[in-house]
């Protein structure tokens, strides 16, 4: 709990899954008193688990926390790959909360995988960068003229393959450690404004993003998801996944004016699986 997040507005993206980083985010944050925006892409495929789902289900989400936490909350669809979807988004929130204090960029994605660099297809490359990096760009831009006047704090989420070269997914690698570049970039340009700007970089978190890899590897090597997680397991320090509460413990201390002295960082939250500054 931090009792300075109380009455602050935070947006987070990508927050659109119960059992996400960005929805165990905003949970973190709203526990600590501040008020969400969860904004997420809506669409109707539910077979695909790297997508929120409907519109009714990002708000039941957002009800969720208001009963639970007895904060404000608003639900917003978002295409971060869109700029009118951004611009529409700003609009509301500056119509509904005047402000933001906290900017947690959480969306993320991945198309195309698992493939060499010489074998990706061009357009599932160039859609991973687009939600990963370019969206992350494209919603602090958005974002940042509403943080100006208070200041306030903005997480970026990259991963430890921003600095561990992962195989296979070059795209998603190359988009988050740009992240951590554009964190960095932004972080100096910002902070004349009050505004920290810091990049978490998790490891292997059981989500559905995590199942869903597991599978995939299985079926490529001819294995079980079970046992692509044991192995998993095998090569992490601390012998198991990391979970979402962990991650957002360490979003809600970036948050909040406990880390009031830290800005252009990027920490790791690997289970000791990465070491590299």
């Amino acid at each position: 709990m931090y009792s300075d997040l109380k009455g602050k507005t935070a947006l987070v993206t990508g927050a659109g899954k119960e059992n996400g980083i960005g929805y165990g985010i905003a949970c973190k944050l709203a526990q600590s008193g501040a008020n969400i925006v969860i904004a997420d892409l809506i669409q109707t495929d539910d077979d695909n688990p790297l997508t929120a789902g409907n519109e009714s289900t990002l708000k039941e989400l957002a009800d969720r926390l208001a009963q639970t936490y007895g904060v404000k909350t608003l639900a917003v669809g978002l295409d971060v790959t869109d700029t009118a979807s951004i611009q529409g988004m700003a609009a509301t929130i500056q119509n509904e909360c005047k402000s933001i204090e906290i900017l947690c960029n959480n969306a993320g994605t991945v198309f195309g995988v698992p493939n060499a660099v010489h074998t990706y297809d061009d357009d599932a490359w160039m859609r991973t960068v687009d939600v990963n990096l370019n969206g992350v760009f494209r919603v602090s831009k958005a974002i940042v003229p509403l943080m100006l006047e208070k200041g306030g704090s903005i997480i970026n989420s990259a991963s430890q393959a921003a600095k561990k070269p992962p195989l296979f997914n070059g795209a998603y690698a190359a988009a988050k450690a740009g992240v951590l570049m554009l964190t960095k970039v932004m972080a100096i340009e910002l902070a004349g404004s009050n505004i920290r700007v810091n990049a978490i970089c998790p490891g292997v978190i059981m989500t559905d993003f995590t199942r869903w890899r597991f599978d995939l590897e299985a079926k490529f090597l001819n294995s079980t998801p079970e046992e692509r997680m044991q192995i998993k397991c095998q090569e992490i320090p601390l012998g198991r996944l990391g979970t979402v509460e962990e991650v957002a413990n360490l979003a809600a201390f970036l948050a909040s004016e406990q880390s009031s002295y830290m800005t252009g960082q990027a920490l790791n939250i690997t289970g000791g699986q990465t070491t590299e500054i």
